[in-house]
C-alpha cells in the first residue's frame, strides 16, 4: 500500500542563515515527522553539522539533487525524510557569516528547484526558510524583493497576498483572554509607505479579502468566514477628517466582496480591530501596509508565527522571521515558528488532498 502521507519540500535558504538549525530543531520533534514525509533542499554537510551542534542525532536519508530533479515524477522514496544535497556548492555555513553573493545564489538554487518540484505535483507543499534580499542582490537576483514576489511569477499567479497567522497555541508572551489566534493578511507588501498614494486602488484592497475568503473557506475548513478590514488612516480617517481613502477606496472593495457572498466588514481603525480578532470577533483582519499587520502578529506571537503566501496554485509557508546571521552557529535559533509553519503545510496539504486545490480565482479589478 502506498504512504498516503504529503510529502512537504522544505528548503534550507540563505546557507549562513539560521534555516539549517530550525529545520533540524523542528524535524527533531517526532510527533511532527509522523504526519508527512520530508525532501529538505539543502546541504547535507551542514545539516549534519548544525544536528551535531545541537546534540541531535541525524534522521534522514542523503541523495543528490540531480538524481531527484531528472527522475520521473511518480518516483517514490521509501525514506520518510531525504535531504537532496547540492554539495558542488560548499560548506557556506562556515565559510560565510552575513550577506554573500554565493548565499543568495545557493539559496535560489533551492528555491527554483523547489517550487519546480511543487508545480509538477513531486512535493504536496513547500515550507522556505529565510532568504537574504542583499544576498539575492549581489548575486545579481534583484528584481525579486522576496520570496512572494518570485513564486507568483515562477507559479504564474495572476494574484497573490501574504497572510500572516499567530496560533492559538501560541509561545508569545501577552496574556490576552480568550485568545482564538490571530490570522492577517495583508494589500499591500514590500512597498515604500510614502509609494502607496500612487498604487492603492480599488483592487489592491478587494483581491486580499477575496483570496483571504477562498483560503479560509477551502485550506481552513471555516463555511463562513467573517472577514475584517482595517482603515489606511488614522481612525479610519474618522468620516473623513484624515484622508479620504476610506471612503474612495477601502469602503467600495468592500462592497464589492460582500456582493460575491464574502461577509466583510469595515474599514475598522487599526488600533483596535486586531484585538476582537484575536479573541475570536473575525477569522481575520485585511490590513492596508505591512507593518500595520505584522506588529500585531509579531507580538503576539514572535516566536510561532507563520506566513502562507495566497493566491498560488502550490501550498507554501514560512516562518516568520529572517535569516539571523547574528546567531548563527551558536544554537540559540528558536524552531517554533518553522515548526508552525511545517504544521500549517501539512495540514493544508491534507485538506488538499480529499478536496483537491481551491477554485480559480476572481477576475482582479
Amino acid at each position: 500500500m502506498s504512504d498516503p502521507r504529503p510529502i512537504i519540500g522544505i528548503t534550507m535558504g540563505d546557507p549562513a542563515g539560521v534555516g539549517a538549525e530550525v529545520i533540524i530543531k523542528a524535524l527533531a520533534d517526532t510527533d511532527l515527522r509522523a504526519q508527512a514525509r520530508f525532501v529538505i533542499f539543502g546541504m547535507n554537510e551542514l545539516l549534519a553539522y548544525t544536528a551535531d551542534r545541537a546534540e541531535i542525532e541525524p534522521f534522514w536519508w542523503r541523495d543528490q539533487h540531480e538524481r531527484f530533479t531528472n527522475s520521473p515524477v511518480n518516483q517514490s522514496y521509501e525514506h520518510d525524510i531525504v535531504v537532496l544535497d547540492y554539495d558542488e556548492i560548499g560548506f557556506l555555513g562556515m565559510d560565510v557569516r552575513g550577506p554573500s553573493k554565493p548565499g543568495g545564489a545557493a539559496s535560489m538554487q533551492f528555491l527554483n528547484d523547489a517550487i519546480k518540484a511543487a508545480t509538477v505535483g513531486r512535493i504536496d507543499a513547500l515550507v522556505t526558510a529565510p532568504i537574504c534580499k542583499e544576498s539575492w542582490k549581489l548575486a545579481g537576483f534583484d528584481r525579486w524583493p522576496g520570496h512572494t514576489e518570485l513564486l507568483a511569477e515562477k507559479t504564474k499567479a495572476k494574484r497573490y497576498a501574504m497572510m500572516f497567522a499567530a496560533p492559538p497555541s501560541r509561545t508569545g508572551p501577552l496574556p490576552i483572554a480568550k485568545f482564538k489566534g490571530l490570522r492577517v493578511v495583508l494589500c499591500t507588501i514590500h512597498e515604500a509607505l510614502f509609494e502607496l498614494r500612487h498604487t492603492f486602488k480599488i483592487g489592491t484592497v478587494f483581491d486580499p479579502i477575496d483570496l483571504a475568503h477562498q483560503a479560509l473557506v477551502q485550506w481552513f475548513g471555516i463555511e463562513k468566514p467573517r472577514i475584517a478590514v482595517c482603515g489606511l488612516n488614522p481612525h479610519a480617517s474618522e468620516n473623513g477628517q484624515f484622508g479620504d481613502e476610506e471612503k474612495r477606496i477601502i469602503e467600495p472593495a468592500i462592497t464589492m466582496a460582500r456582493s460575491h457572498g464574502i461577509d466583510a466588514s469595515g474599514p475598522y481603525p487599526a488600533d483596535t480591530i486586531f484585538l476582537k480578532a484575536a479573541q475570536g470577533s473575525f477569522d481575520l483582519v485585511v490590513a492596508m501596509y505591512h507593518d500595520q499587520g505584522l506588529i500585531p502578529v509579531k507580538l503576539l506571537d514572535f516566536h510561532g508565527s507563520v506566513n502562507m503566501t495566497l493566491g498560488l496554485p502550490i501550498v507554501r509557508t514560512s516562518p516568520d522571521h529572517g535569516t539571523a546571521f547574528d546567531i548563527v552557529g551558536k544554537n540559540k535559533a528558536d524552531p517554533s515558528s518553522m515548526r508552525a509553519a511545517i504544521q500549517m503545510a501539512i495540514d493544508v496539504a491534507k485538506v488538499r488532498q480529499k478536496s483537491g486545490p481551491k477554485p480559480p480565482d476572481t477576475p482582479q479589478m
